[in-house]
């Protein structure tokens, strides 16, 4: 058996919008999906705002822009991320601060954050790990402490919520992630979100060339980041099971769970009580000492029986296009989980069969 760390579900709504938009012809950024797909996310998230981007990372950089981000600017962002938060930073000219993560949640730190803050900060970006949402009263605290805006990365975390409202709804923006492994798909897209005007109208200038009122005159420096008909297609067909997908994402960490809770050595993800988590990923921690195998070696293992994974995320220290942004610095708990973390399959088609399989696995290869 062949177990792919994650294969995308796709509806029947999805497909006939595509077989619509090809039909029409209405192929590339101009078509009513687009809108459509905007309005309808909106509504679902309930907010004022909400602004189609080529994928997530580009909606990171536009709304970091909107925000008026640059050059002498300072962004904090967490330690414990995917590259796409702090280059998005990095687009900008502006400089990424990091502050270490919590180990159990995997999320930024709360209470480090303040002592990385100095006059240059202007924002805090926090990065909702996997499905749960960072601690965002705190940090909105913090925020209005220092007066910084608040951009939240949401690309994991679609319907996820703490302490009931929706993550990526806190901020100043919001910004989400259509890829492919993502709990809702256009293949390649990205949104942002915000309740302030202002803000929209500058991410769908920055988007689009930043044409001014006249076609072709441009009053500012732009990108084309602009979602087609053709996924905005997909998008709204995938809207429409939301819910129904997190259930089946909860389902199967439910049962991950079940199946691995007496193997020692591996180490469940944790929820707070004050959210819920979606499971973007199913994560687990491998205690070597305990397992008998560290992570590489469990890694290497499971795929020669077809289970496919990945490792989490590496530390700044580690990366050498950040060699001169934090020198000297280390990020003891994003090293830890880094050296430590697989995420396990974990797509929307997956199923009891394959979840039994991989935990049967793990369980035959502890030593």
């Amino acid at each position: 058996m062949f177990v792919p760390v994650n294969e995308p579900l796709l509806s029947k709504e999805a497909k006939a919008n595509v077989t619509q938009a090809l039909e029409t012809g209405w192929i590339s950024s101009s078509g009513s999906f687009v809108k459509q797909f905007e309005d309808d996310f909106a509504k679902r998230f309930g907010v004022k705002y909400a602004v189609t981007v080529a994928n997530g990372t580009a909606a990171l950089h536009v709304g970091l822009l909107a925000l008026g981000i640059g050059v002498g600017d300072e962004v904090i962002v967490p330690a414990f991320t995917m590259a796409a938060s702090w280059m998005a930073v990095m687009y900008t000219g502006a400089k990424p601060v990091f502050v270490d993560s919590e180990r159990e949640t995997y999320n930024i730190d709360v209470n480090k954050i303040e002592q990385k803050i100095t006059p240059k900060t202007k924002a805090i970006m926090p990065v909702h790990i996997y499905g749960q949402p960072c601690a965002m009263e705190q940090i909105l605290a913090l925020a209005k402490k220092h007066n910084l805006f608040v951009i939240e990365d949401a690309a994991e975390a679609h319907g996820a919520t703490y302490r009931g409202q929706l993550a990526g709804t806190f901020g100043d923006l919001g910004c989400f992630s259509f890829y492919a492994n993502k709990i809702i798909t256009t293949g390649e897209g990205g949104m942002i979100i915000t309740n302030n005007q202002d803000l929209a109208d500058k991410a769908r200038k920055f988007k689009d060339l930043h044409h001014s009122e006249k076609r072709f005159i441009h009053d500012g420096l732009g990108y084309n980041y602009r979602m087609t008909n053709l996924q905005a297609a997909v998008g709204c067909g995938e809207l429409l099971h939301l819910e129904e997908y997190i259930e089946k994402k909860v389902w199967m960490a439910n049962l991950y769970n079940q199946l691995l809770s007496d193997t020692a050595g591996i180490v469940t993800p944790k929820t707070i009580a004050a959210t819920t988590n979606v499971y973007w990923m199913y994560a687990i921690v491998i205690d070597a000492k305990v397992f008998g195998l560290n992570r590489d070696e469990l890694r290497i293992k499971l795929k020669e029986v077809g289970v496919d994974t990945r490792d989490f995320f590496y530390s700044p220290s580690d990366q050498p296009v950040l060699k001169d942004i934090v020198v000297g610095e280390e990020f003891p708990e994003t090293t830890y989980l880094a050296e430590r973390g697989l995420y396990l399959p974990s797509g929307l088609a997956i199923t009891e069969e394959q979840i039994t399989y991989v935990c049967d696995q793990i369980k035959q290869l502890k030593k």
